[in-house]
Order: C-alpha cells, then sequence, then structure tokens
C-alpha cells in the first residue's frame, strides 16, 4: 500500500540506497530527475533535503509533479524494491494524547481513582524515547525481556502494539521556542508508527518515572513520508479544550487531521482508530516540546501517542481492546489473543499515510 504523495529511500538488488516519490504502484527516482536539489535524492536519508525549509519542499514538490505530468519519466515498479528508513532520526519523543486512551489506561489502572491524572488537560504529556531502535516497516520485531516484577526476569508475556501518526522535522531550530503558528514552517512531513509496548515490563519499571524498557526495544514507522502540504484538505479543529489553555498553546490553526487508521492482526481487522479526536495537536505537542528552550534538530521525530477513539471498536492498543486481557479478541482463524504471541503480525494502515507492519520473533 503506497500514498499517493509520499518520499522514500529505496534500493533495488545490488544498488545504494537513494530517494523516490512514490507514483501508484511505480517509484520515481529522483536522484535521476532534472531537479534544482538531485543530489540531495542521491543520498541513502532525506535529511539533507529535509534541511532545506518549508520553500525548497514546496517547490521541489511543483517540480517532481511537472516532471512526473509532462515528461513521463521512467518508473521503477515498487515490488521490485527495498524501502529503508527515510531518514535517519536525531530524537525521538513519544506523546499520549488522545482523552479516549489516556481515560481507558487510568480506568484499567487506577479504577477506584480519577482516570486521568491532575495536568493531563493542561499540558502535553510524554517521554523521549529511543531514536537508534526506531526501525522501517517490515523490520523484525524481537520479544524483549527485562523484569517483569520483584525478583523476576524473562520475556515480555503482555507485548502490545501503539497505533500512531507521527511527525518529521526539517528545519531546526537551535534554540528551541516553536510556536504552534510555526509549526508547518519545522515539521516536514507525517508517517505511521507502532509504539510497541511491553506492558508488564512498563508497569513494573514506571514507578516513579515513566517509560523505560518497555517501550526502548522498537518503534516501526511506514517508509514513506507524505509532506504535511499533501494533508491540508484534512485539516480539522481539535476537541475543544477544557480547561483553556495556556497562551504559548494555543492558536488559531487548526492543525487536528482527519484520519482513519486501520489495525490488523494476523489478517483480522481488529481496530479503526480516529485521528481526528486527538485532544493535543502535532502543532501543540511542538510547542510544548521546545517550550523550555530544547533544541529542534532536522530528523527530530515526534508521535501522537496511541490513537483512539469513543468507540470499542476504535481503540488503538491490546490493552484496550482486551481491557488488559480481560476479553480476548477472536481472530477470523479462530485464534484469541489477549496480547501478542510470536509470528503474530501487525499492519497499520492509513489511506493517506500508507502503511507500517511488523512481526513477532522469539
Amino acid at each position: 500500500m503506497i500514498p499517493s504523495l509520499a518520499y522514500g529511500v529505496f534500493s533495488r538488488p545490488g544498488e545504494r540506497p537513494r530517494v523516490g516519490a512514490a507514483a501508484g504502484d511505480h517509484i520515481a527516482d529522483l536522484s535521476t530527475l532534472p531537479l534544482e536539489h538531485a543530489a540531495d535524492f542521491a543520498e541513502p536519508s532525506l535529511n539533507a533535503f529535509l534541511a532545506r525549509g518549508r520553500q525548497a519542499w514546496d517547490d521541489t514538490h511543483a517540480e517532481i509533479d511537472d516532471l512526473l505530468t509532462r515528461t513521463r519519466p521512467t518508473l521503477i515498479p515498487a515490488a521490485q524494491v527495498s524501502m529503508h528508513l527515510p531518514f535517519e532520526v536525531a530524537d525521538y519523543v513519544d506523546f499520549y494524547s488522545s482523552e479516549h486512551h489516556a481515560t481507558n489506561v487510568g480506568r484499567i489502572f487506577r479504577p477506584d481513582g480519577e482516570a486521568l491524572s491532575p495536568n493531563w488537560r493542561h499540558l502535553p504529556i510524554g517521554y523521549h524515547g529511543r531514536a537508534g531502535t526506531v526501525v522501517v516497516s517490515g523490520t523484525p520485531i524481537r520479544r524483549p525481556h527485562g523484569q517483569l516484577g520483584p525478583g523476576e526476569f524473562g520475556p515480555s508475556q503482555r507485548l502490545d502494539i501503539e497505533a500512531e501518526v507521527g511527525f518529521v522535522v526539517g528545519t531546526p531550530a537551535p534554540e528551541g521556542r516553536v510556536a504552534t503558528a510555526d509549526f508547518a514552517e519545522h515539521v516536514f512531513g507525517v508517517v505511521l508508527v507502532n509504539d510497541w509496548s511491553a506492558r508488564d515490563i512498563q508497569r513494573w519499571e514506571t514507578v516513579p518515572l515513566g517509560p523505560f524498557l518497555g517501550k526502548s526495544f522498537a518503534t516501526s514507522i511506514s517508509p514513506w513520508v507524505v509532506p504535511l502540504a499533501a494533508l491540508e484538505h484534512l485539516r480539522v479543529a481539535p476537541p475543544p479544550a477544557d480547561p483553556p489553555l495556556l497562551p504559548y498553546l494555543s492558536g488559531s490553526e487548526p492543525w487536528g487531521l482527519d484520519l482513519e487508521l486501520t489495525v490488523r492482526l494476523n489478517g483480522t481487522v481488529i481496530s479503526r482508530p480516529p485521528f481526528r479526536h486527538m485532544y493535543w495537536t502535532a502543532a501543540q505537542q511542538l510547542a510544548h516540546l521546545t517550550v523550555n528552550g530544547a533544541s529542534l534538530r532536522t530528523g527530530d521525530l515526534f508521535a501522537s501517542g496511541t490513537v483512539s477513539g469513543p468507540e470499542p471498536d476504535q481503540l488503538g492498543c491490546l490493552l484496550e481492546l482486551t481491557w488488559n486481557g480481560e476479553h480476548p479478541l477472536t481472530l477470523d482463524d479462530g485464534t484469541q489473543r489477549a496480547f501478542l504471541a510470536d509470528g503474530d503480525e501487525v499492519v497499520i494502515s492509513a489511506a493517506e499515510l500508507g502503511e507500517v507492519s511488523g512481526r513477532i520473533v522469539g
């Protein structure tokens, strides 16, 4: 599944990786086209092009569109290539921006307390992940080992998925403080994300601090980066904020996106999470990420957190879908799953973004 407009890094057997543009079921080798920045596309990542900024991105897109429609260059069948990680990940931050997801998790783990923490509606909560374990779609995911409880060590028995949307930074901000109004000047494009999670390791280690080994073993992203400009028609207003936001998180630009994700486990559709319900937008996440002066670098990746909607078939992780394993899912082949088994394959897709997949190995 290839999105209609996207950039990725590909290679054929015996060839070096370079940048291509999606063209239906084919790929245009951008390093061979008469483009102003063709040299950037001979590189094995998008980073050189990402660093050029919004004007270069827009101009290049117009150039590519003109060349593909006017000159009809030779295209490479997508079935003949291998896809690679599309950009070098500088830093990785994962947020927790779905009110439905956060409320469900609170109800599961704090049934007698408040579902949402007191700060949740005041700021986008997140954690810093591990850039070095971000992998491209199709990379096998090895089941992590870790501490599961007092004196207990072994492979995770509660391996989970998190269906997310990620945002790729192009233009850096060395001194941070990116306003919500400047979001589109810094973010190049969008990818799908599966932030694999070992729930048993995570629960034991996250007292009193946040996610660590339960999250850092692997994060999968789709091979195609869809430019932010290509998603303009999907922009919607986020849910109303209550209480009112501080000024640095406010803004007139509506940066919600009306995307629908589909989650398949071994071919069975188990959920269709809608992204439009996310309480915090990517523009607000970026503003919060940098408000303390934290620098922004080309290749930074930040993700939305689990995308969950209000309905039972719109939940973005097995923790919610099975209510922490109490109600296992029945797949089309008759097998049941509370959490992931070895050999399971998860595919998360969206019409505009392509797909991200991964198979669990022991």
